[in-house]
């Protein structure tokens, strides 16, 4: 089941009505999803923070409702949403770090983030990002916008990397994003930082359309759905 059918159900358990749920975005299998939004229609006089206990008792240890309230009439998860922002964690470590395993991409060889840093700053703006659309999307269009693309260093306190391990957030937010967009990017990114590709390519990368002039798709479990934004005023002030 998917993670859709496996709430919808949970709805039904609880309030007895066949639901349909409407997610955000759909997320490639194995990628995380920390702040996904979904809404659904129902007349049920349960309030909304019986729907966040009533459900959690219901779904599996791998999904949480984490809030709920009630939304505007005709509002919709997906068609209302105006942009998201995405992070991709990358860890580098002399030896398996199993700390990481299967939620970040951990490689042995070191990365040169400054170039990819510099990589990144070329995704900024409006194009059409063909380039990174992996085959059978359903877009209408392969034209976004991009108005923040950044790759930081990560301490990450709460959640500890081995000894001599460094750690790389990649932070991307556009109006919207292509089948395995962001992926791609982050592969093409790295093929930066090991030097497979020039941070200067990168925009002939994206006039050309071509798939084949970018880089390799990463792996999926290092992805995290971070936000969806609804209103302009939600967006950072960075990002625009």
């Amino acid at each position: 089941m998917t993670v859709q059918e496996v709430i919808e159900t949970a709805l039904f358990r609880l309030t007895g009505e066949a639901a349909t749920l409407a997610g955000s975005g759909r997320t490639d299998a194995g990628v995380h999803a920390l702040a996904q939004v979904a809404s659904f229609r129902t007349s049920s006089r349960i309030p909304p923070e019986g729907f966040v206990r009533g459900l959690n008792s219901l779904l599996p240890g791998g999904i949480a409702i984490l809030s709920a309230e009630e939304a505007l009439p005709g509002f919709h998860a997906l068609r209302d949403a105006i942009g998201k922002l995405y992070r991709y964690h990358i860890v580098v470590s002399p030896v398996k770090d199993p700390f990481w395993v299967r939620r970040a991409w951990v490689m042995p060889r070191g990365l040169d983030a400054a170039s990819m840093g510099a990589a990144a700053a070329h995704l900024l703006g409006t194009h059409d990002f063909s380039a990174f659309q992996a085959s059978g999307g359903s877009a209408r269009t392969s034209v976004r916008t991009v108005f923040h693309a950044s790759l930081e260093p990560c301490p990450c306190p709460f959640f500890p990397s081995l000894d001599g391990a460094v750690h790389y957030v990649f932070s991307i937010a556009a109006d919207g994003f292509l089948r395995y967009m962001v992926r791609n990017i982050v592969g093409t990114l790295v093929d930066v930082g090991t030097g497979r590709i020039e941070p200067l390519s990168i925009p002939d990368i994206i006039t050309s359309r071509d798939r084949s002039r970018a880089g390799m798709t990463a792996p999926p479990f290092g992805l995290y759905l971070v936000r969806v934004f609804y209103l302009p005023e939600d967006i950072p002030m960075r990002f625009l």
